[in-house]
């Protein structure tokens, strides 16, 4: 088994691996260590309660023993359980006290089936802030050298979105909007008065199409997104890149492959290729390529590294810096309030609008914050309550339905702050030496808490989100904050981060390793810091432009 590239893992990033690799005319195979997915069969918009045993509740026995870590994350359901791993096949560990949530999904696809689809670009405030405040490594490249990139995927994946000119959350290359409904669009005027201009509710830039793209249709507002998308209206790598690499001719995708380490030639001090375990025969299997690019999320890259150890890396493949591992990071989210609101009570939506408002960052930009650095952006709408309020309502017949859909009662806005984690060597992901997985890979154990500067900006999520709503006239404000462990926001970051430096990072500005430069690291593990918005986006640009620096090195033949 001999391939020009190999891209180990089918999601965000290893979908887009292979479509650039593939387009660029290598012979591609990529690895999944999950099983293939058929949309026609797998896909679950159209289920409704009453076909699933359960009513939609879920067997809670059994997410309970099978289960018991992604159970907490809400699109882990009686629908879209299937699409999380079992987390007693796919153990690891942390200390008492120290939980850390890891979420994932092992098909083809991976987690880019049921991502939140939200996808904002970085400013030069991001990538700036780790030597401007002297945390971590300073990032290798900064806005002017990623915004091509952004472009370049942002075209192919279809994503919606408001242009509002700001320097701290540039635009792209949108679709029009879905529009504001009426309360969220009377808030945003309300706001931007009596702000001036510094809180603004924008759409939430989304990957889910309002117009036909590339023979995907436009989103028909179903509103079960993390179900599977039947019309392919939202981007993951099943509707969209891994199509595109099989049209090629190009590529070979093999399920069932859990891979288990990168093979290095001292000799050459270069990998040869990947060693995986038929996850069906537990067969060991080697593939060989001239390059290799790890794609299978933050945390589980690293684990190959961690276990591809050699002599001359006894501490993880090109971990001559001793950063691999380190500087794991999250968001922290889960900080803000509720409100009922006075106005817009003689309008109603129709439709399940699939995205959210979006108040972009605003905490230390002109001004600094006396007790957190970095910021936060809120998620959030509008809403009033919807016929399905029933399930939980007192009632039966004719006239409880009407009742239903005739009084919805008032809007009700929320806030939900997301921030950013800052990166510190102390969290960190190491092997654990008493712990493997259903095919006898060691497994990781995960050492990872947030700081003070996360739990205060975290209070100032509930304060501002508070103070927004009063300035809306809510009544009723129910504000929230809870006490969640890194890892549920799903944004796991760092543990092989990029640099400028061999000594004190794992790659380089194109995400090429230092010590083994035929070894590319394009998901969430190579991030420097996570500034405070959704990262998807980032890791498709940083992917394709990784793609395309291989391609002119093996063009060099410097590979």
């Amino acid at each position: 088994m001999t391939y020009d590239a190999i891209v180990v893992g089918s999601g965000i990033s290893g979908g887009w691996a292979a479509k650039e690799l593939t387009e660029h005319g290598l012979r591609t195979i990529v690895l999944e260590a999950g099983r293939p997915i058929d949309p026609a069969v797998d896909y679950v918009q159209n289920v409704r309660p009453y076909d699933l045993r359960y009513r939609g509740m879920g067997d809670r026995k059994r997410k309970d023993r099978y289960q018991p870590i992604q159970r907490n994350t809400g699109a882990c359901d009686e629908w879209s359980s299937k699409f999380f791993v079992n987390d007693l096949e796919n153990p690891y560990s942390f200390p008492d006290g120290k939980p850390f949530y890891w979420i994932r999904g092992r098909q083809v696809g991976g987690r880019s089936i049921m991502w939140g689809r939200c996808v904002y670009r970085w400013s030069d405030l991001d990538f700036e802030a780790n030597a401007k405040e002297g945390f971590g490594v300073d990032w290798p490249l900064r806005y002017k050298d990623l915004a091509p990139w952004w472009s370049h995927v942002e075209k192919f994946v279809g994503v919606q979105g408001r242009k509002e000119n700001l320097a701290t959350l540039p635009d792209g290359e949108f679709q029009p909007p879905w529009e504001l409904n009426a309360a969220e669009q009377r808030s945003r005027d309300i706001l931007l008065a009596k702000f001036g201009g510094e809180r603004l509710i924008t759409n939430a830039r989304l990957a889910v199409l309002t117009q036909n793209h590339d023979g995907r249709a436009a989103c028909h507002l179903c509103g079960h997104c993390p179900r599977g998308c039947m019309t392919f209206s939202y981007f993951s790598s099943i509707n969209s890149t891994l199509p595109a690499a099989r049209k090629t001719g190009r590529l070979t995708l093999r399920p069932f492959s859990v891979v288990h380490s990168v093979i290095y030639d001292p000799a050459k001090k270069r990998a040869t290729g990947v060693r995986f375990i038929d996850a069906n025969t537990k067969q060991v299997i080697d593939v060989k390529a001239k390059v290799v690019f790890l794609c299978a999320s933050a945390m589980e890259s690293t684990r190959i590294l961690l276990n591809s150890a050699t002599a001359e890396f006894p501490t993880g493949l090109g971990n001559s810096s001793g950063e691999l591992g380190h500087n794991l990071m999250d968001h922290i989210m889960d900080g803000g309030a509720t409100g009922t609101l006075p106005f817009a009570l003689d309008r109603r939506e129709i439709g399940n609008r699939p995205d959210a408002i979006y108040v972009p960052r605003f905490r230390n930009i002109k001004t600094k914050h006396p007790n957190f650095l970095r910021g936060y952006g809120f998620e959030g709408r509008a809403e009033r309550a919807g016929w399905d309020r029933g399930a939980g309502t007192p009632g039966f017949g004719a006239a409880f339905k009407k009742s239903l859909i005739k009084d919805l009662g008032p809007w009700e806005m929320s806030f939900g702050g997301f921030g950013e984690m800052l990166p510190r060597h102390e969290n960190y992901v190491s092997l654990d030496p008493h712990l493997v997985d259903s095919w006898g890979i060691p497994a990781l154990r995960v050492n990872c808490v947030y700081s003070d500067n996360e739990k205060k900006m975290q209070q100032d999520m509930v304060v501002s989100a508070t103070e927004m709503l009063e300035a809306l006239g809510a009544t009723n404000i129910r504000t929230f904050k809870e006490d969640n462990p890194p890892g549920l926001v799903i944004h796991e970051s760092g543990t092989a981060r990029m640099g400028r430096d061999p000594k004190t990072s794992v790659l380089n500005s194109h995400n090429q390793m230092w010590d083994v430069p035929n070894v590319f690291v394009t998901d969430g593990a190579c991030m420097p810091s996570t500034a405070n918005q959704n990262p998807s986006i980032t890791y498709m640009a940083l992917t394709a432009r990784a793609a395309d620096y291989a391609r002119q090195l093996l063009n060099r033949r410097e590979l």
